[in-house]
């Protein structure tokens, strides 16, 4: 019997709540990590880029441990002190109070014995910082989402959404961004009768049915009307100058027959948008982050398609459709354009429109690490926490993995962010009232989305390998 109590001491149930996962940080994107990749008893625990390793690999067991390291290794506050400041560490799993943790619905992990909360020491994002016992607070470092690995044959909002950072607004005109999309890509008006039509997929989760449109258009021009949400949160793109957007002006739809392109081997069309065409959704109720809140946005463009026109965007914008604030909005900005310096070459450029400036890093000043993305087929990324730092990424979307051009602190004056929550595609904020601007820019747009959260560079990297995969030619 005291044989079989010690094996049932150092082996505890492992039956799990969840399978084993990363558990990643709210505020930085990054993943709790146990230092060094070692399972040294006594060895801390902080957040580092997610990269898969079984460091990085958690799950919380019945019993209420936080097992890691393949499950030979659990979560320990150290030490029973009652004031905040324990260092998070790994021990061998024995039971003790201090091994005992519950993970709540808003995100935070409690110890039970203490009720502190897993905190990054200092509210820092940057790798190695150092994860420790402190008061619940409600603050975005005490914050922790499972990630799951994305099913197979997954999108990327399937992505997204296994790392923690769902979108909540998804568009394209080219394929289903979630394996089981089966809705409405978008909607063509035609000139001859004004009838609409929308244009889907042609499979769950595939490719758009261009035929369709095809058929719709013989014989007459069409317009493509509105960009549709997949996400279920009802963020259609409607063209500014239609009565979906009070008020606007100045705007007309993009002609839907500009471009045609090849994807997962068949045909489709994109959004090709010339001076004059932009598009628009008010979100701030359905989803899209506001405030200082994380936010991630990705798109795929063309670096062949571009002018230095303010300003081709996708993102967060302003619900007012004025220049508000620094920090109003948080759009990527794809074109050639350079208002602060920083950028290498003739451009295209992968930037930030945060209001009050496009940024290619985080200051007005030369940033080493920018290049221009020419090809016919570009990923841009931004995302930002919302309070002290964001990063822009772009690639090649055919081939390769991603460039980080800049993963560091917000511009001054920036922090917090101030964004209200509506989404832009083609134009500037402060776009399109009468007499208003920011509406002059070219660009395309094969697809994008907008996600709750600061996504992990993980999910970053499997977006952009499943962009690849899509085929675009």
């Amino acid at each position: 019997m005291a044989l079989l109590a010690m094996v049932l001491a150092i082996a505890p149930s492992r039956s799990a709540e969840a399978s084993a996962a990363p558990l990643v940080s709210a505020a930085s994107g990054r993943c709790l990590d146990v230092k060094g990749n070692v399972d040294t008893s006594g060895t801390a625990l902080e957040i580092w880029d997610c990269n898969g390793q079984t460091n990085q690999s958690f799950e919380f067991t019945t019993a209420g441990e936080l097992r890691t390291m393949n499950g030979t290794r659990c979560v320990d506050a150290y030490d029973t002190r009652t004031t905040p400041g324990a260092a998070a560490v790994i021990r061998a799993c024995d039971g003790r109070a201090t091994q005992l943790w519950r993970h709540n619905s808003d995100g935070t992990v409690t110890g039970a014995a203490s009720g502190f909360c897993l905190d990054v020491s200092g509210a820092g994002t940057a790798n190695g910082t150092a994860v420790i016992l402190w008061t619940c607070n409600g603050r975005s470092n005490q914050k922790w989402t499972a990630s799951t690995p994305p099913s197979s044959g997954s999108g990327p909002c399937d992505i997204y959404a296994a790392g923690g950072a769902p979108c909540v607004a998804a568009h394209s005109t080219v394929r289903a961004l979630y394996h089981s999309y089966n809705g409405s890509l978008y909607q063509v008006r035609r000139a001859s009768d004004s009838a609409t039509r929308d244009i889907g997929v042609l499979a769950p989760g595939g490719f758009a049915d261009a035929a369709a449109q095809d058929a719709f258009c013989a014989g007459t021009s069409c317009v493509t009307t509105v960009v549709r949400d997949q996400s279920g949160h009802g963020n259609d793109l409607w063209y500014q100058g239609s009565d979906q957007v009070p008020g606007s002006s100045q705007s007309s739809p993009a002609k839907a027959t500009s471009e045609s392109l090849t994807a997962g081997g068949t045909k489709a069309y994109s959004l090709y948008i010339n001076p004059g065409n932009s598009y628009w959704r008010d979100g701030h109720l359905t989803g899209v982050p506001t405030g200082s809140a994380p936010e991630g946005v990705y798109m795929v463009t063309s670096g062949t398609h571009v002018n230095n026109g303010c300003c081709f965007d996708y993102g967060n914008s302003e619900t007012t459709r004025k220049a508000d604030a620094a920090g109003a909005m948080d759009a990527i900005n794809f074109g050639t354009e350079c208002w602060f310096g920083g950028c290498s070459g003739s451009g295209p450029w992968v930037q930030a429109d945060l209001e009050w400036g496009l940024y290619s890093g985080g200051s007005q000043s030369w940033n080493t690490n920018q290049r221009a993305f020419p090809s016919k087929f570009v990923t841009a990324m931004l995302k930002n926490n919302g309070t002290s730092r964001f990063a822009l990424k772009g690639g090649n979307a055919q081939t390769g993995g991603l460039t980080t051009l800049w993963d560091g602190g917000l511009p001054s004056g920036y922090s917090p962010m101030k964004k209200q929550g509506a989404i832009v595609l083609g134009s500037g904020g402060d776009c399109c009232k009468p007499g208003g601007g920011a509406n002059l820019s070219a660009g395309t747009f094969y697809e994008g989305a907008v996600v709750a959260g600061y996504p992990s560079d993980a999910a970053d990297n499997a977006v952009q390998a499943n962009v690849n995969a899509a085929g675009y030619r």
